[in-house]
């Protein structure tokens, strides 16, 4: 089997296990958000941790323990927010006081924002099915016209020093092909502000191939070519989901602008 045909086997079976619980919102949702962070915590520890005895020990495993249970429990945004603020803070701190740089207390970051702006979008309501729906379109779309534009078009690469295949072209296919995306989604979901929703899946679509560039220059600076090896054709989560979480915080700050922090989705899909 080729690399390309795990790659699509791969995709279609987490898509599928992502829009199901997705559908389910509530407790399943939270608990692929909490395996989410966990996943990624690993993945980031794994690449960055100094292979060293002078290390925080497990600290920061305990922190994300913290975090993952108050994820799965519920807590309201304000509370999930502080939480998470705290536990950065004191891996931080921690991190200062032994002199073992700032990844671990990144990584935190990296992992517990990811988990927690996914689960504060989906909530409860009809709304926030419609938000996850809404990104999902929007960045599936944009990693399927990247690639495939950037194969067809080529041309200038895009950022050669972080990830050589990326084009300039892909990048413009993509963004067209999230737009489409989202604003057909949004459409059929029966949205009535179209052209703001437009407007806010390019800036997702944007955000989203930079958080893949971002991705690849953590990989890039600590010489690894993926971020591990559970999915198949894809390597690890870090990997299929770089764009996607990037692309959650940006579509959770619109939100919470727009409707405050616990029902960020209301505010863009009032439906």
């Amino acid at each position: 089997m080729s690399n390309l045909q795990l790659r699509v086997i791969s995709a279609v079976v987490l898509a599928v296990i992502a829009l199901g619980l997705t559908w389910l919102g509530g407790l399943p949702f939270r608990l692929l958000c909490a395996a989410m962070v966990a996943m990624i915590f690993y993945e980031w520890t794994r690449m960055s941790r100094p292979v060293t005895p002078h290390g925080l020990g497990f600290l920061p495993e305990a922190l994300a323990v913290v975090f993952i249970g108050a994820l799965i429990a519920g807590l309201p945004a304000f509370w999930l927010l502080l939480l998470a603020v705290i536990l950065i803070a004191v891996t931080a701190i921690a991190a200062l006081v032994r002199q073992t740089g700032q990844w671990e207390a990144s990584g935190l970051a990296y992992a517990s924002v990811s988990g927690l702006s996914l689960a504060l979008l989906r909530d409860g309501d009809h709304a926030g099915l419609v938000a996850i729906l809404f990104l999902f379109a929007v960045v599936w779309a944009t990693d399927i016209f990247a690639y495939f534009v950037g194969r067809a078009v080529g041309g200038p690469k895009l950022a050669p020093a972080i990830s050589p295949g990326k084009t300039r072209s892909g990048a413009l296919g993509g963004a067209v092909g999230g737009v489409v995306a989202g604003v057909t989604l949004a459409a059929v979901a029966g949205a009535g502000n179209l052209a703001l929703l437009g407007l806010v899946a390019l800036v997702l679509s944007i955000v989203a191939q930079a958080g893949d560039l971002f991705e690849s220059w953590v990989k890039r600076r600590h010489g690894r070519k993926d971020s591990g090896v559970l999915i198949p054709g894809h390597g690890g989560v870090m990997d299929r989901v770089d764009g996607l979480v990037a692309a959650a915080l940006a579509l959770y700050v619109i939100g919470w602008i727009s409707a405050g922090a616990d029902h960020p989705a209301q505010g863009l899909f009032p439906i």
